[in-house]
């Protein structure tokens, strides 16, 4: 019996060029396709025996992240494999968080994401190597933070401190963009300087960092 495979990403050609690396694989098949977290959801009502989903993280309404908590609330049985052009700390540690069995970025090439959807059926945790060793670095991040302090000299900007309060309530950085009328590439700008300034590498460790200092 073919492993059945679902495909959730908010563009249609990306999910044909998915779908084009997985047809050199007798052993999968595609069990369904959705354009955001909640059709995923909605789908899998009809689709329960669905194996394995390669989940991307930005979509429009319930993102990737979030369906994979619902998913994996739901239905535990079900592999979810994050499939993501989003590389940074932020989107790989809340991707585990949510219940993610694995993480790759789409320029996979077809055999090495057919080894890995082999291997996460199989009970293992199938990474991009860089995603590897990034999630080595945030394992081993939390144990600095706490003997690290931040320089009493060091100032965020109104935005910037802005954009980090937005940024600890969760918040993706299309949202942060329309709730401070700026652009996406702006918030992303003011996070880099954010994260040099306060000497971190992810969201995670500049909201502790800043709560802990008491800067937002």
């Amino acid at each position: 019996m073919k492993t059945r495979i679902a495909i959730i990403d908010d563009n249609n050609f990306l999910i044909k060029s998915i779908k084009e690396k997985l047809s050199f694989f007798e052993a999968v098949s595609i069990s369904f396709t959705a354009k955001n977290g909640q059709e995923c959801m909605d789908r899998l009502e009809e689709k329960p025996r669905t194996a394995l989903i390669l989940m991307d993280i930005e979509m429009p309404g319930l993102n990737g992240i979030q369906a994979t908590a619902l998913v994996k609330q739901k239905y535990p049985h079900i592999k979810i494999l994050m499939l993501t052009v989003f590389d940074d700390d932020d989107n790989i540690f809340r991707s585990i968080q949510a219940g993610a069995d694995g993480y790759l970025l789409k320029d996979t090439a077809p055999q090495a994401l057919y080894d890995a959807i082999t291997q996460t059926l199989a009970g293992g945790a199938a990474m991009t190597p860089s995603i590897a060793l990034k999630t080595l670095n945030l394992l081993r991040a939390p144990l600095s933070l706490q003997n690290d302090d931040v320089d009493e000299t060091i100032k965020l900007t109104s935005r910037e401190t802005e954009v980090l309060e937005q940024l600890s309530k969760g918040l993706p950085y299309t949202s942060i963009a329309a709730n401070l009328c700026i652009s996406p590439s702006t918030v992303r700008r003011h996070i880099e300087n954010i994260y040099q300034k306060l000497q971190v590498h992810s969201k995670t460790e500049a909201i502790a960092l800043a709560k802990k200092n008491r800067m937002i």
